[in-house]
């Protein structure tokens, strides 16, 4: 006799598979519980009912207690077959509060409630970001940004498609939002009309050209700033709208060769740039017209004196570099002063600048 192509067998699996899934999170499994309870509930008062003849509120009654235990009396004596049904409604019924309030337990002491409490005051910080950065990719480039950028107190947001970073960003405190870095809705939700810089840092470069050509058409006035990984990338980022553009294996080259040459120099930036307690910092000073910097020379800023900090070298109007300026140097408005001096000078002295109250 030929054999049936149908077979319940792939059915089994799948269903078990959604229950296995569904037990594994706390949360859905304290739902499936609850759920559990009341199907209980409602076969404790349809029996009851049914066997006893009670009205439906007696019957209500009758199942409650038996299922919390409390010892009330029986609103009337039970027949043979109602008691029956009763053990059967305690050994179900008791087992089934007692998984639903250790779920509810789990929940209330466990992690999840922390981690709940947790992302929902980051969606709160995030919602209130402003004059902020974001960062599209939190890989290794993008992590070292996040650190850099916490480090010098600046408010940002992370992007990322991988939703298995979420427990991560959350135990560090670090504003995100999972969703395509490349899409308008994900862009517009993390900010990007209020924000003041982004940082392009995905693992491809495709979708790095696709984020700063989608992040620079909903805000024009952004800085943005891109990772590439060959240079033939590099123009089409600027294309796109990049500001700047960064390539890691070049940098890469140039610091494995100066550590190859000059060592010495080599641990000085790596001392200022890569250890957390360094209190050593570059900033800029862009100099407007109103500034009181402006027009005057470097020994007559005092900056040394003042903010303990030095002038390093002077980007001029023209784009050119002058390195190491002489004290009688005299600034004019519109360029921009690059100054190394401890880390919370420089960040007070940069706000300053901004206002133009130094």
């Amino acid at each position: 006799m030929p054999q049936s192509p149908f077979s319940l067998e792939p059915i089994f699996t799948a269903a078990w598979r959604i229950i296995r899934a569904m037990l594994s999170d706390p949360v859905r499994r304290f739902q499936f519980s609850l759920l559990l309870l009341a199907v209980v509930l409602l076969l404790g008062t349809v029996g009851y009912v049914l066997i006893e003849g009670l009205p439906w509120i007696d019957a209500l009654y009758m199942t409650v207690i038996t299922l919390t235990t409390v010892g009330f009396g029986e609103v009337r004596p039970l027949s043979h077959t109602g008691r029956l049904f009763t053990i059967l409604l305690i050994l179900v019924g008791v087992g089934t509060v007692a998984w639903a309030v250790q779920n509810a337990v789990e929940i209330i002491l466990g992690d999840r409630l922390w981690q709940s409490v947790q992302e929902r005051r980051l969606e709160e910080e995030r919602m209130k970001l402003s004059n902020h950065y974001i960062i599209a990719g939190y890989g290794r480039m993008g992590q070292q940004v996040v650190r850099d950028l916490k480090r010098q107190g600046v408010p940002f947001l992370v992007i990322d498609s991988n939703p298995d970073i979420q427990e991560e960003l959350i135990e560090q405190g670090i504003p995100f939002l999972i969703g395509d870095a490349t899409q308008d809705e994900t862009l517009l939700e993390a900010g990007i009309e209020r924000a003041r810089g982004f940082v392009a840092a995905l693992s491809s470069d495709a979708d790095n050209v696709l984020a700063v050509l989608t992040a620079r058409g909903l805000n024009p006035n952004l800085r943005i700033t891109a990772r590439a990984s060959n240079e033939r990338t590099e123009s089409k980022l600027r294309r796109a709208g990049a500001d700047r553009v960064v390539s890691p294996y070049t940098i890469g080259g140039h610091r494995l060769t100066l550590a190859t040459l000059r060592p010495t120099v080599h641990d000085f930036f790596e001392s200022m740039f890569h250890e957390t307690d360094s209190d050593i910092d570059i900033g800029e000073l862009t100099i407007g017209e109103h500034s009181p910097l402006a027009g005057q020379t470097l020994s007559g800023c005092d900056l040394r004196r003042v903010w303990h900090v030095n002038v390093i070298g002077v980007r001029r109007t023209d784009g050119r570099f002058l390195f190491n300026p002489p004290a009688d140097y005299v600034i004019a408005p519109g360029e921009t002063l690059i100054v190394m001096g401890p880390a919370e000078q420089i960040r007070a002295l940069e706000e300053r600048n901004q206002s133009h109250i130094i």
